[in-house]
């Protein structure tokens, strides 16, 4: 049997209706990898009212890790970066000791009706790493790999699989496939890091038999045989396992719960760093 842990997401709604399904972290295992966050959105069909922009706010100690399947954001940050990011694309912002980005519709496509489908997920960066310098790296998708297998796609988002190696950087060694599978085919994952897990964007699939429904996620060991009957979507995402528990509060992660208060003063007395051209935030939540 490969499957150790199943996780169910749960519905949050992060904002004029925005509901995502979060499944990291979990009860059961607060990471998988570094991945220590794991909210997919959509298929969103959004009327041409509705405002689903997310207001600058900050970041420390974990990188953000933006993939689309339909639509596109607008993503600035404190470090000047502004960037169209669009389906197939991967985007890693590191905060580091502390980033500040909004996450905006574009101007050509507000006021029209439009479709979101997306994943966001956070990796927890290394103790050694945690108090990095912000920044931010867009990798399109015309440079991330694909290994095109026998009734499978696999696009190497992070790490090595299958042959390929993603040009995505990272601080520790991380795993993110995103594989569509045809009707009636299998494919074998047979070298995956320590930790791993599967989480399944759409359709049904079965791992070694067993039933994985869509929008769950299975933590998994290696040599699993994924199934599809009718076809599916789903990512692995995985690596070395985290060197030790992370605090987590709000938007910051960090292996300092000293830390973490420190970066909540600084944010309500507006001592990170500025998105160029805004003037909104979200406050801080209560503590």
């Amino acid at each position: 049997m490969s499957i150790a842990y199943f996780f169910k997401p749960h519905e949050k709604d992060i904002g004029g209706g925005f509901r995502v399904r979060r499944v990291l972290p979990a009860a059961a295992k607060q990471a998988v990898g570094p991945f220590i966050f794991f909210d997919h959105f959509g298929p969103i069909d959004a009327p041409a009212e509705a405002n689903h922009d997310v207001r600058p706010h900050p970041h420390i100690g974990l990188a953000t890790v933006t993939y689309l399947y339909e639509g596109a954001i607008e993503h600035r940050d404190s470090v000047g970066s502004v960037q169209r990011i669009e389906p197939g694309a991967i985007n890693w912002m590191t905060a580091g000791s502390g980033i500040v980005h909004s996450e905006r519709t574009p101007l050509d496509l507000a006021g029209k009706p439009r479709r979101s489908h997306g994943l966001q997920l956070w990796a927890a960066l290394p103790r050694a790493h945690e108090e990095d310098p912000p920044s931010f790296a867009h990798t399109p998708a015309s440079d991330i790999p694909v290994a095109q297998l026998d009734g499978a796609l696999v696009r190497v988002l992070i790490g090595s699989a299958f042959g390929q190696t993603s040009p995505v950087a990272t601080f520790s060694e991380t795993l993110y496939l995103d594989i569509a599978l045809d009707p009636g085919r299998a494919i074998e994952l047979d070298d995956l890091p320590q930790e791993a897990a599967i989480y399944s964007v759409s359709g049904e699939i079965a791992i070694d038999g067993e039933p994985l429904a869509p929008h769950t996620m299975a933590y998994i060991e290696a040599g699993a045989s994924v199934y599809a009957s009718a076809g599916a979507q789903f990512v692995v995402i995985g690596g070395a396992p985290l060197d030790g528990h992370r605090n987590m509060y709000w938007n910051f992660v960090s292996s300092s719960k000293e830390r973490i208060a420190r970066a909540c003063d600084d944010w309500e007395q507006q001592r990170f760093g500025k998105v160029p051209g805004e003037t909104e935030f979200i406050p801080l939540p209560k503590r």
